[in-house]
């Protein structure tokens, strides 16, 4: 599937937070330190820029994938 070319943000903080368990920690300067327990303790920053990156995107939603054990496919499928 392909990555969403316009998606910022705060946008997917919050699919990340709805769907995937992970919380806001703390942010420093438009970067968002997000959390998660579950299955075991994962966190991931997001930078709040509008729109993100291709690259930064795909990181973010390789880290989270690996650690929830599920595809890439899975994460894009809601945002």
């Amino acid at each position: 599937m392909k990555l969403p070319r316009n998606l910022d943000g705060e946008e997917l903080i919050r699919h990340l937070c709805r769907r995937w368990g992970y919380h806001r920690i703390h942010q420093v300067g438009s970067h968002v330190v997000l959390e998660t327990s579950e299955p075991s303790c994962h966190r991931v920053v997001v930078p709040d820029h509008h729109p993100l990156r291709v690259g930064t995107l795909a990181a973010v939603l390789r880290a989270v994938a690996a650690h929830k054990g599920e595809s890439r496919d899975a994460l894009i499928e809601g945002l």
